[in-house]
């Protein structure tokens, strides 16, 4: 294999919102237990140096290193390789649309990544997480290498210093952040009765969150019971057709809602049956659009309403922060380049001088063994002694003062 350490040999295929539907990126998911035979596979066939694969609800990126030119031809051979299942039709699609980035713009890229800056939602620090464990997953499988764990180490450093210096993730923008945070601000108690209606992805989202935060008691409603009996099932409480709404008799304190009826699911009727007499007040969070709650329900009854265009107004207002923050991040990810040139000056030097040891052993041992050989016989022990200590100082000067030099050079050029 030759030499693919180099910056040069650094390229990034990536697939986001931004070049592809995420309904498509998703065919590009490989999962967990097919990742080393499938990517293994790819990095010997393509002779690539390191690999790192990131797969994201809504990303799939590959960091990689090689000296083939990525190219139209590169990219059809790579999809062909590692995706044959797919319709040739689909997989010159992803060889069309792949964003390819080289060099420092494949490390600058990395950098905006793991900081949210090229995210679907600004400011959402979840993808850190998912940039390291993909790292660390790809480490575990033997794919990657010296470069990419350089690259990766400064990229989660700098992730680090974004999140904590600035305020680009202080406030929550998704609509499940929202809710959860006023009905915190609530303070009820985590042995409310909830209600989930509708098993859709939002409340999935919404019902696991209530969940991790300690509420304890879930009825979940739904029109495909199965789906309502998966989530039940992973809240530990009851699942129920939809249509039981009307007779359900075990009474509520929370009901979060979230269907894709076009008329009102909880109507005045449902709303009275469910509340069984109990005339202390409710709390209705609901995300539908339309909206799941009759507005009469509203007029009618003491209830603390949570509307998904009130949580969206919210939303809006704090993207609107988060995008004000955006040039302090730019700021750190400008600076963080600076320090990765930096980084990548001294790697380079390091590789360069790797087989310096090597040459000075070989100097050492050629001197000893042959040059002064029979002048080297010819002393006593002390003597012999005070010259191998000589020569053993001398090795370790002579193997360490090069890249001591070369580092001190670096250093000066940069200031």
């Amino acid at each position: 294999m030759k030499d693919q350490t180099g910056l040069k040999n650094l390229h990034i295929v990536a697939f986001t919102h931004r070049n592809l539907p995420v309904s498509e990126i998703g065919s590009l998911h490989i999962e967990p237990d097919n990742q080393k035979d499938r990517l293994s596979s790819l990095k010997e066939a393509l002779n690539l140096g390191e690999l790192m694969f990131l797969s994201t609800c809504n990303r799939v990126e590959f960091l990689f290193t090689s000296e083939t030119e990525v190219d139209s031809s590169f990219l059809h051979t790579f999809f062909d390789l590692l995706y044959p299942v797919l319709e040739k039709e689909s997989r010159e699609s992803f060889a069309k649309n792949a964003n390819v980035l080289h060099g420092l713009n494949a490390v600058e890229h990395k950098l905006c990544v793991a900081s949210s800056l090229d995210s679907m939602i600004i400011g959402e620090r979840e993808i850190i997480t998912q940039v390291r464990g993909a790292y660390e997953n790809c480490l575990k499988m033997g794919l990657t290498g010296d470069l990419i764990r350089i690259i990766m180490r400064h990229t989660i450093e700098t992730a680090k210093k974004v999140y904590t210096n600035t305020n680009i993730a202080k406030r929550p923008v998704s609509v499940v952040s929202l809710a959860y945070h006023k009905l915190k601000d609530l303070d009820v108690p985590m042995d409310s009765r909830v209600l989930i209606v509708g098993a859709g992805a939002t409340n999935i989202n919404m019902s696991r969150f209530l969940k991790k935060h300690g509420f304890t008691n879930f009825n979940v409603f739904n029109r495909t019971l199965s789906k309502a009996e998966k989530l039940a099932s992973d809240l530990n409480g009851n699942a129920y057709d939809i249509s039981a709404l009307n007779s359900f008799d075990k009474g509520f304190d929370i009901i979060i809602s979230c269907t894709g009826s076009e008329s009102h699911v909880l109507t005045p009727e449902i709303y009275s049956s469910l509340l069984q007499g109990d005339t202390s007040r409710k709390i209705v969070i609901d995300i539908a659009i339309p909206q799941d709650l009759s507005p009469k329900i509203i007029a009618t009854h003491d209830v603390k309403h949570i509307s998904v265009e009130a949580l969206q107004k919210i939303s809006n207002e704090n993207l609107k922060a988060r995008s004000k923050e955006m040039q302090h991040v730019e700021e750190i990810i400008s600076e963080a380049m600076y320090e990765f040139e930096h980084i990548e000056q001294i790697r380079s030097v390091e590789l360069a001088m790797r087989e310096v040891p090597n040459k000075v052993k070989e100097i050492k041992s050629i001197a000893m063994n042959e040059v002064f050989k029979n002048e080297l016989n010819e002393l006593d022990d002390e003597s012999r002694e005070v010259v191998d200590k000589i020569i053993g100082y001398l090795e370790k000067k002579y193997i360490s003062m090069p890249m001591i030099m070369a580092k001190e050079i670096l250093l000066k050029k940069r200031t």
